[in-house]
């Protein structure tokens, strides 16, 4: 367990309810399938879709995302270091959506052929925008009592006291 003076302790907290680990399961999930699929699909979502968005180095960017995804993916899910998983997260939907999403309101987007305008840009930004607010939710209301942050700190569900 983490002591209530450590750094870390912070970082761990959390008194949102049990019901964010519904939440925490969504964007876990997603992240982590999205970095799994970059490596097995590369060439249509890994290296491939960054070199066709004109990201530069696509091959080290595009392993650097997965990895990230993955990893963070992986804590979101676990309830493990939530806050600071879902920081990196923040950054990569902010990205993925001024890079590949943006160009569509300006007709300009070599991922999507044809398409532009805003409702073509939020129809193709919806998953973006879901993990980013997910991502968001967590970094600020923490991993939820169902989560091994909680039971790192002590504040994990317990069992209501008996009476006699």
């Amino acid at each position: 367990m983490i002591s209530p003076g450590s750094r870390l302790a912070p970082a761990l907290s959390t008194r949102a309810p049990a019901a964010v680990v519904l939440i925490r399961f969504y964007v876990g999930l997603v992240f982590l399938c999205e970095g799994v699929l970059k490596f097995l699909r590369p060439a249509a979502l890994g290296t491939g879709r960054f070199e066709k968005a004109g990201i530069p180095a696509p091959a080290f960017f595009s392993t650097l995302d997965g990895a990230f995804e993955i990893g963070c993916g992986t804590l979101i899910l676990l309830g493990l270091l939530t806050r600071l998983a879902a920081a990196p997260m923040i950054v990569d939907m902010l990205g993925a959506l001024l890079i590949t999403k943006l160009p569509l309101l300006c007709c300009q987007a070599p991922l999507f052929g044809r398409e532009h305008g805003w409702w073509d840009f939020i129809h193709e930004s919806r998953v973006d925008l879901a993990q980013l607010c997910g991502s968001l939710f967590l970094l600020f209301a923490g991993a939820g009592t169902l989560s091994l942050d909680a039971w790192l700190t002590g504040s994990a569900l317990r069992s209501p006291p008996t009476t006699t």
